[in-house]
């Protein structure tokens, strides 16, 4: 005789009033488990944890923030989440926010705009946010910001900006110090540098950054050419340099390439590209470095020298002055939090 095969229809849910009937206690007691009150017994909360676990109870959020009026719900907006550094960015926020127990609701924009920031702010609030972050790249997202009247509170990443809202940032400016202070070091005259877009604060305190040091070793200071962060940009500023490298047997005006930092790794990527069509060994003839150590900068044909930006400890800082505004607002509206960079050497700008 065949034996009835078991329902595979969905399962109901376990119930928090099932959890109080295996582990023998009250649906009061159960609740003051799950809210970590003291007034409950270490041999109880033994118990509850128990059945919780045997049963698979997951507890309902909506349900939670009608009695404690706590969603445990943040915000982030974000713009550009295609390039590896806001993409980086929006990841360690939402990592760093599951360790404190909160989920993220994200929004992501083509552009800024007081409109479309202002759009974004009402959607989060909509869904019950308890506060967001805020990724402001370039000048046009600080002054939205600036024009807004904000509900809840607001902590914002790479601000670089003189608004009165706490920010987490990397010290951009000493990453592009720490790369073409290394540059100079490999005894190179001057060192070119490939910018990125002109209203990106990241872009700007990376030109700041090298500038000033070349400034300080009374060095000859080269015109930065601009890309847009893409490697075909990249490209195209590395074609122009490679040809100035061929005038160089020529009387020329401008210092010799020998050295180029580029501001981010998909724009070496291109200038590698356009070395290696013009017959330019690197870092034979030009040493190369960039910015972000993107995972597959070690890769790059010949592993590049790079900037590594730590944006796990961005999430974190940030999440955490995010959490302590939730929680007082007593705190300093100036606050800020930096975070330094790393260099990390390669065999693009160091003959191995």
């Amino acid at each position: 005789m065949s034996q009835t095969a078991p329902g595979t229809g969905p399962r109901r849910a376990p119930t928090m009033a099932d959890v109080a009937q295996r582990a023998g206690v009250s649906h009061q007691t159960v609740s003051r488990v799950l809210s970590n009150h003291p007034n409950v017994r270490d041999t109880t909360r033994a118990d509850v944890v128990r059945a919780i676990e045997e049963l698979g109870y997951r507890r309902n959020s909506s349900a939670r923030a009608l009695v404690t009026r706590r969603t445990l719900t943040l915000g982030v907006v974000a713009c550009n989440p295609t390039l590896f550094g806001p993409a980086s960015m929006l990841f360690g926020l939402e990592e760093a926010a599951r360790d404190e127990g909160f989920m993220v609701s994200a929004v992501t924009l083509r552009r800024y705009s007081a409109k479309a920031l202002s759009e974004a702010i009402d959607h989060l609030s909509d869904w019950g946010v308890e506060g967001i972050v805020v990724i402001v790249p370039h000048r046009a997202a600080v002054a939205a910001l600036a024009d807004l009247r904000l509900p809840f509170p607001v902590v914002t990443v790479e601000g670089g900006h003189s608004l009165p809202i706490p920010g987490v940032s990397v010290d951009q400016d000493l990453g592009a110090r720490l790369v073409t202070g290394h540059l100079l070091g490999g005894g190179h005259r001057t060192v070119w540098h490939v910018a990125g877009p002109s209203d990106w604060l990241e872009a700007e305190a990376r030109v700041r950054g090298w500038r000033a040091t070349l400034e300080e070793a009374d060095v000859e200071v080269p015109p930065p050419l601009v890309g847009d962060w893409t490697p075909l940009s990249g490209y195209r500023a590395g074609q122009e340099l490679a040809g100035r490298v061929a005038a160089s047997g020529a009387r020329r005006r401008s210092p010799e390439v020998t050295a180029v930092f580029v501001a981010n790794d998909q724009m070496a990527l291109g200038v590698l590209r356009a070395f290696r069509e013009a017959g330019l060994s690197v870092p034979g003839q030009v040493a190369i470095a960039g910015f972000d150590d993107i995972p597959e900068a070690e890769f790059f044909a010949p592993p590049l020298t790079s900037v590594r930006q730590d944006f796990a400890a961005v999430g974190q800082a940030s999440i955490r002055l995010l959490l302590s505004r939730i929680e007082s607002s007593g705190m300093p509206d100036d606050e800020r939090v930096v975070i330094e960079p790393r260099l990390i050497i390669r065999n693009s700008s160091t003959p191995s």
